[in-house]
């Protein structure tokens, strides 16, 4: 069992810190751990141990924050406890989230902010307008790089009747990336909806997807084709989510992504979400199975999680199987390769910090395609990626403040391009030269059409307590503000509800009798609206 390093994590029993192993074992990647008081835990890390370590080869030590809300020594930091930021925190925030509300107009069993956690949890939690501008203007105060994408998060934000005006704010506040977590449906009952959330400064819409069957997208299934041609109306992106869980849509993976690809011209992006166990999936009950059609045998819940526990590379090599090799599990990278181009960024503008990806490599990953007449082509089978990113390191040790330096850096560019890039493999539309040579310019538009030509497919796989890595919740990169000014990562937040989540919805909600009595309304009516 070779040892791949040591970290901490969670007993999943009590929550307590407990030190672990990351091992390799049977070519897969497990984590080992033992609780004085609950015994020994072993679980699935990466199921490709092979992969594990090339995803290592693209981290990174990002540059953290030099006004974090808490400051304490690390030596001393009971990491994840007292997530604020704190001085241990070794990445800034690259997309803020604002969890608008915990109401919602649907009751996924799979969801860790579902209504059965409201009404166990006994609060309604809406922030007024004034806590979020305060949130808001907290991720803008981070330095060394001020947070500029927001996404506006639940429960279901569309029902908050303030909601455009929110996002007109964040608009209006310098954020330049402005994301709608949502699942779509009130895109399909109100066909102006999206027009206007486009106008008021929404970039994308970050839409729940679980497939393309009913069977395995009962949420929004029906909607879909409205909130499609809705959108396309309004001219207003799309992002597919889907919460990937084993044995239950694994089997339409490669559907997803053509139907994202066949829609290419709405459809922006495909994130898949391997599902985290926490919330109402952590105890999903025997009755649900049922009614999913799993009538087999009562299974506990540390047999019902290993069953339908899914990672990075597993998504990977089902696509690859699925694709019939068209999507190679190798054309994927983790997500914190792009580092390389966001130092060019930074060198161009004359050190100037930008965004950095510096979360864990193994945090998340991702791949662009393209289409090119009917085929579907993965960026891997035209450009060596890896000599990409070579190439940018260089680049960006080179003189970019003067019209000189940038000149030989432009040339030196596409000098290195020719010798990395197949063009004759290339789709017709593909110009990676001209978007980096816009980077270079200064040109803040320079790879949106480059993003725009293509589509990307990404996974960031969120921790639970039996896969959690302290290691890497300290360099998330996704974080939720609060209404107390802290800004907190998202697998604190979420896989340690009782300290965060349902605490902070407790301390700034409202009893959900006084909120009902309040309002005149009952939590259940949104679900009458659909």
């Amino acid at each position: 069992m070779p040892l791949l390093r040591m970290t901490r994590s969670l007993c999943p029993k009590c929550l307590k810190i407990i030190n672990a192993s990351v091992i390799e074992e049977g070519g897969k990647v497990w984590l080992d751990k033992s609780c004085d008081a609950h015994g020994n835990f072993r679980e699935l890390y990466w199921s490709d141990a092979k992969e594990y370590l090339r995803a290592s080869a693209h981290a990174y030590e990002g540059k953290g924050v030099s006004n974090p809300a808490i400051k304490i020594d690390s030596a001393k930091v009971a990491c994840p406890y007292n997530c604020g930021l704190c001085t241990a925190h070794k990445s800034h925030t690259i997309l803020g989230n604002i969890f608008v509300t915990n109401r919602c107009n649907k009751r996924c069993w799979y969801c860790f902010a579902g209504i059965d956690n409201i009404k166990k949890n006994g609060f309604v939690y809406e922030p007024s307008f004034e806590q979020i501008t305060a949130m808001l203007q907290t991720l803008r105060n981070e330095q060394p790089v001020p947070t500029d994408a927001v996404q506006f998060t639940g429960g279901e934000p569309t029902i908050r009747d303030d909601m455009l005006d929110i996002v007109k704010k964040s608009a209006s506040m310098g954020f330049k990336h402005i994301q709608l977590n949502t699942n779509g449906i009130m895109f399909a009952l109100e066909p102006d909806l999206p027009r206007k959330y486009r106008e008021a400064g929404v970039n994308i819409v970050y839409m729940s997807f679980d497939g393309i069957s009913e069977k395995t997208n009962p949420k929004n299934h029906k909607y879909i084709p409205q909130i499609m041609e809705n959108c396309r109306k309004a001219g207003l992106p799309l992002t597919l989510v889907p919460t990937l869980i084993n044995t239950v849509n694994d089997n339409e993976i490669w559907k997803i992504v053509k139907f994202a690809a066949d829609n290419n011209d709405i459809i922006r992006s495909v994130n898949f979400q391997p599902v985290s166990f926490v919330g109402t999936m952590n105890s999903s009950s025997d009755e649900e199975e049922r009614k999913r059609g799993n009538s087999g045998s009562r299974l506990s819940n540390e047999e019902r999680r290993k069953r339908q526990r899914i990672t990075i590379t597993d998504l990977e090599k089902k696509l690859e199987e699925q694709s019939n090799g068209t999507i190679p599990a190798s054309s994927f990278y983790p997500a914190s390769c792009v580092v390389p181009v966001s130092k060019l960024a930074s060198k161009a503008l004359g050190g100037v910090p930008v965004p950095e990806f510096t979360c864990d490599p193994h945090c998340g990953a991702a791949t662009y395609i393209f289409k090119d007449g009917d085929r579907i082509i993965p960026i891997t089978s035209f450009v060596d990626v890896d000599a990409f990113f070579r190439l940018m390191n260089e680049i960006s040790a080179e003189d970019l403040e003067t019209t000189i330096g940038k000149t030989k850096a432009i040339a030196r560019l596409y000098l290195g391009l020719g010798k990395i890039v197949k063009k004759e493999s290339a789709p017709k539309n593909f110009d990676l030269a001209g978007a980096l040579t816009g980077v270079i310019m200064k040109k803040n538009d320079a790879l949106v059409k480059f993003h725009w030509d293509s589509l990307m497919i990404g996974a960031m796989h969120f921790m639970d307590p039996y896969n959690y890595d302290v290691d890497r919740v300290q360099r998330c990169v996704i974080h939720y503000a609060v209404p107390d000014g802290r800004i907190i990562p998202f697998c604190a937040f979420n896989a340690l509800p009782g300290i965060y989540r349902e605490k902070i919805n407790k301390e700034f909600g409202t009893p959900i009798s006084d909120w009902e009595k309040t309002t005149g309304k009952k939590l259940d009516d949104d679900l009458k609206r659909i």
